[in-house]
């Protein structure tokens, strides 16, 4: 045996239970966020992990396992109070709502003590960085290598020419890997391939002996094993995702306990191999991370100020709620539209409602009630389109059985494609290709650098659903979607049904600009699913019955809204019967309201003079900015739309139409829904731009011009090391300042206190998030102001 694998005794491994290291593991997997691969990528809550505790312990845990800070640096507050963006009296109601025992005595003291800027975050030391401090030899940048260079081909899902083996535990296939991966006894690590096959075959094992090789008391392990997991950045973030997909399914991984068992061999070696050098330094490190951790007075003085931000931001939203708005009073509508409550669809719905009285505008969350399955034509792929805290409900296919013929071509035709694709890239026809053909693709490159030839998507047949619903399953859903858009009378003759998604050139994370509602993908399937069903004559008679009556005339149209260009696609083919004679003045009405909507975004977007600008940035491929996604989000609001209408938002509320007393009667289940889902999926955006914004090195993807695609699930910044997860840098700045400010989203809902409460009560995690002030929570009073602030604890106290 290798003298390194000797010097671990048996008596090294014991003091501490099986039982307690698991329990450790567990804690650490979760708090891990995950993270969605690039084909269907949403935004995820990087502090998702840290959803039951305050942000100031947040971020004193997060500065020990990773040295980041989680506020902004305190300059930028300073910024802010000298333009009198933030008050006095944001000041001191953020001081007086502060639960911490040491906080400033005044808002004197406070002000005294921004003053002072903070230290650079340091994380708790690894045996990896001892001893790159301790050798010169830079090993955190090695293992990151080493363990991201083997990840990219065991998580491949269609990247790489060469699959990795499948049916094998993560810790076995490593194992095999590295024991002939030299690189690192190059690179000083004596027989590291020889230390790996003789150790332990399974993960656990290897972990309970890092343990006791390591000395870790048991106090100092979730934190220490929170640090190994968050030191593989995107890769951990991953493998929590498959974790996830997991449970939904009822089912576990052991993927992320995995990983945890390679990055301590990494660690186990390190330290034996220089142990004398690095022995002090690593007992002040062991009692470090077996210490209790409390927030310091610098973390709650952060807290507070970033609270204070966000009152100031609360402040703006209630002046802007207070403002007379317009309340059009027609006999019946000429058009209506639901649209997603993304914060996108708040200018196009402005727009389009400012061009007549008649249109009223319907937001909703973007999957459309509609928990959905897909396989898209000629696809074998599912598509989960719904929210990612669900399960599907429903499965659907694109086209019927007349497109039979034209799906098998299609087929035939992709795998043609695919087939010519890896020729391209094969390891010796490669070299051949690019002599023989190289210079036949200098017009398809002038084409696509100029923007020019065609770069709308495709539009798939009609979509079904497989097996067909039967009647009384296809009328419930139409009344449970119906009644939670509050869409139950006064239909106009055309009601659009309209989804959206992001028309880009050359984006890896082009999947995070479609709806997150629809899992990244974009939402016309769902909203032509829904459609269709409520022009159903049999669901219709059914609606009837429950009280919903829809009026013959009345016509259910999808469509599909492209955020970045702001044109929308009406579906009316999929009508059955014939067109309704409105159908030429909607489409003008949605190309009038898309010019409107283009010419304000283009004020927002950087190298862009007008409306024209906006769709040549979609089609350019060497465009970093295309359009601003959710940046600037920053409210949630449920409740009837006359409550918004006429509000300039900017761009920045996610807005989901809500009347509680239809509600009433049934104890509550819409508002229920609201806070469980939309509430939350809303809250992981948030706090994802906040997360990328305020710590972009821990929660952000980088610089966009430096990403490369790995095993077609994410992005390197650079060619190699750790995955990169969460937004780019330029999703949230402008290359001179930022445009997203990063504050908490502040969620404001038009219902009595006391049914919001009894939700709150009934789901601990979502009053967790309220509690700990991840999210601001407001009650809109009978005159539409905000009339009750959420203290948390069930408490509420009057706004004035």
């Amino acid at each position: 045996m290798h003298t390194q694998l000797a010097a671990i005794s048996k008596d090294d491994t014991v003091g501490i239970s099986a039982s307690a290291i698991d329990a450790a593991v567990e804690q650490a997997v979760r708090q891990i966020p995950p993270a969605w691969p690039l084909a269907s990528s949403v935004a995820v809550n990087p502090f998702l992990g840290q959803s039951d505790e305050t942000l100031a312990a947040a971020g004193a845990k997060l500065r020990d396992v990773g040295g980041v800070a989680i506020t902004m640096p305190r300059a930028w507050y300073r910024e802010r109070i000298a333009r009198q963006e933030m008050r006095s009296g944001d000041l001191a109601a953020a001081l007086d709502a502060s639960p911490h025992a040491g906080k400033p005595a005044d808002v004197d003291t406070l002000r005294a003590a921004l003053e002072r800027d903070r230290e650079t975050p340091e994380a708790l030391p690894t045996a990896a960085e001892l001893s790159a401090l301790a050798t010169g030899v830079d090993w955190p940048a090695i293992v990151s290598d080493r363990i991201g260079a083997w990840l990219g081909s065991h998580f491949d899902e269609g990247q790489a020419l060469w699959p990795p083996i499948q049916g094998r535990s993560g810790w076995a296939a490593w194992r095999t890997y590295a024991t002939h991966d030299l690189t690192p006894e190059i690179m000083g690590l004596s027989d590291f391939g020889q230390i790996v096959a003789e150790a332990p075959q399974d993960a656990p094992e290897m972990i309970e002996r890092a343990v006791g090789t390591l000395g870790l008391e048991e106090a100092a392990l979730p934190r220490f094993f929170h640090r190994m997991l968050f030191s593989l950045g995107g890769w951990a973030q991953f493998a929590r995702y498959r974790l996830w997909q997991a449970e939904l399914a009822g089912e576990t991984d052991a993927v992320v306990s995995d990983l945890l068992a390679i990055r301590l061999s990494w660690e186990e070696a390190l330290y034996l191999q220089n142990r004398d050098a690095i022995g002090l330094r690593w007992e002040d490190a062991c009692s470090a991370y077996a210490a209790e951790h409390m927030p310091h007075a610098d973390d709650v003085i952060d807290e507070i100020v970033q609270e204070a931000a966000e009152h100031a931001g609360q402040r703006d939203l209630a002046e802007r709620l207070a403002l007379p708005g317009t309340s059009p009073k027609v006999d019946r509508p000429m058009l209506q539209a639901a649209f997603c409550i993304d914060v996108r669809s708040e200018v196009f719905r402005r727009a389009l409602e400012s061009l007549d009285p008649a249109i009223q505008t319907i937001g909703f969350a973007g999957f459309f009630g509609l928990a959905d399955e897909h396989r898209g034509f000629a696809s074998d792929i599912a598509e989960r389109r719904l929210p990612v805290l669900l399960n599907p409900k429903v499965t659907s296919v694109a086209g019927s059985e007349e497109d039979a013929m034209k799906d098998r071509k299609t087929r035939f035709d992709l795998r043609a494609k695919r087939a010519w694709g890896r020729f391209k890239f094969a390891a010796i026809s490669s070299f051949a290709f690019v002599e023989a053909t190289g210079p036949l693709y200098v017009a398809k490159m002038v084409r696509d650098a100029l923007g020019l030839g065609d770069h709308d998507r495709p539009e798939e047949p009609r979509p079904r659903f497989v097996p067909e619903l039967p009647d009384e399953a296809r009328i419930e859903a139409a009344e449970t979607i119906l009644r939670a858009m509050s869409l139950t009378q006064d239909f106009a003759p055309v009601v659009l049904i309209v989804g959206h998604g992001a028309n880009v050139a050359n984006n890896p994370h082009a999947s995070g600009l479609q709806c997150g509602a629809c899992g990244g993908y974009s939402g016309e399937v769902n909203a032509r699913l829904l459609a269709g069903l409520l022009n159903d004559a049999a669901v219709r008679e059914g609606l009837a019955a429950r009280g919903i009556a829809i009026p013959a005339d009345t016509v259910f149209i999808a469509a599909l809204h492209d955020t970045t260009t702001d044109r929308m696609t009406l579906y009316d083919g999929d009508l059955v019967g014939p067109a309704p004679a409105e159908l030429d003045r909607v489409r003008a009405l949605v190309g009038s309201a898309g010019a409107l909507a283009r010419a304000e975004r283009a004020t927002r977007l950087p190298r862009a003079s007008g409306e024209a600008d906006i769709a040549r940035r979609a089609r350019d491929w060497a465009e970093v900015r295309p359009e601003w996604g959710l940046a600037g989000c920053s409210a949630f609001i449920a409740a009837p739309r006359h409550r918004t209408t006429g509000r300039d938002l900017e761009g920045r509320a996610f807005l989901h139409d809500y009347d509680w007393r239809q509600d009433e009667a049934n104890g509550y289940p819409v508002l229920e829904l609201i806070l469980t889902a939309p509430v939350v999926v809303a809250s992981w955006i948030s706090l994802q731009y906040y997360g990328s914004t305020v710590a972009p090195t821990a929660f952000g993807a980088g610089n966009k011009l430096l990403h490369n695609v790995v095993g077609g699930i994410g992005v390197f910044e650079g060619n190699g090391g750790n995955m990169r997860a969460g937004l780019s840098w330029q999703s949230v700045h402008d290359g001179t300042m930022l445009v997203h400010e990063p504050l908490r989203l502040t969620v404001c809902i038009e219902a009595p206190s006391e049914a919001i409460t009894a939700v709150l009560e009934k789901h601990a995690g979502v009053r967790a998030l309220f509690d700990n002030r991840w999210l601001h929570l407001f009650a809109i009073g009978e005159e539409g102001a905000l009339s009750q602030r959420y203290v948390g604890d069930l408490g509420w106290q009057d706004e004035t």
